[in-house]
């Protein structure tokens, strides 16, 4: 069962959103939080799989709630923003807080269950009604805007620059260790210095640096990465 606690400061849409979710075979509702402090704290004792998070929350935004969360270290539940906001920078926000995933509320009730699966899977997912402009705001944005920075990729040896290009491809490790005819566990290793060489949180931000620094290109259309 995929262990999800729900966010959002409007009870009835929470409640709508749990009995949309608990109707799902395989789905079980852990908790439910009404602001952002509640959300980072059940989020740590509640140990769900995924954290359903609407962004405008109060107490403490849901930007900041996700920041928290995705700061708590390994074994952290991944966050799938939620939100009446569709614009591409709310939508790269909640993406650099460290958001896996992002669902407008209008696209709820038939994506819903998808979503959360593609989230609990590893998988990054991006509400198709927001893919295009927020891809194009990723493509105009420049890198990670660190004071003193150079080319954020520039620590990464050629092989690392490679298997970074295929997990924007969307590749497992295990389907990168059979480009390479290596082992998954070699994979592993790349990323894990992937990610601590680019001061990336998950795989899923790697991804998005690579497509901002253009080192891989940016699709037409959707966007997923697998773990």
């Amino acid at each position: 069962m995929i262990r999800v606690l729900v966010v959002d400061d409007d009870p009835l849409v929470r409640s709508g959103i749990a009995m949309l979710l608990a109707a799902e075979h395989d789905v079980s509702i852990v908790g439910e939080a009404g602001d952002g402090l509640v959300a980072v704290e059940s989020a740590g004792d509640l140990a769900p799989d995924i954290v359903l998070m609407d962004l405008g929350l109060p107490l403490l935004a849901g930007t900041e709630a996700i920041r928290r969360i995705a700061d708590s270290g390994a074994g952290r539940p991944r966050v799938l923003a939620l939100t009446t906001f569709d614009d591409d920078e709310t939508v790269v926000r909640a993406l650099r807080a460290g958001a896996d995933g992002f669902l407008v509320k209008d696209s709820a009730p038939t994506r819903l269950g998808e979503a959360v699966r593609a989230v609990a899977a590893g998988r990054s997912w991006l509400d198709p009604a927001v893919t295009s402009p927020v891809l194009d705001t990723l493509r105009r944005q420049q890198p990670w805007e660190r004071p003193g920075d150079g080319d954020p990729l520039a620590d990464l040896t050629p092989r690392e620059l490679d298997v970074l290009r295929l997990m924007a491809h969307g590749l497992s490790n295990r389907e990168i260790g059979e480009a390479f005819v290596v082992s998954e566990a070699t994979v592993r290793t790349h990323v894990s210095r992937i990610l601590t060489k680019t001061d990336s949180r998950d795989r899923t931000q790697a991804v998005v640096l690579a497509y901002r620094c253009g080192a891989a290109p940016i699709p037409a259309f959707g966007w997923e990465t697998r773990p």
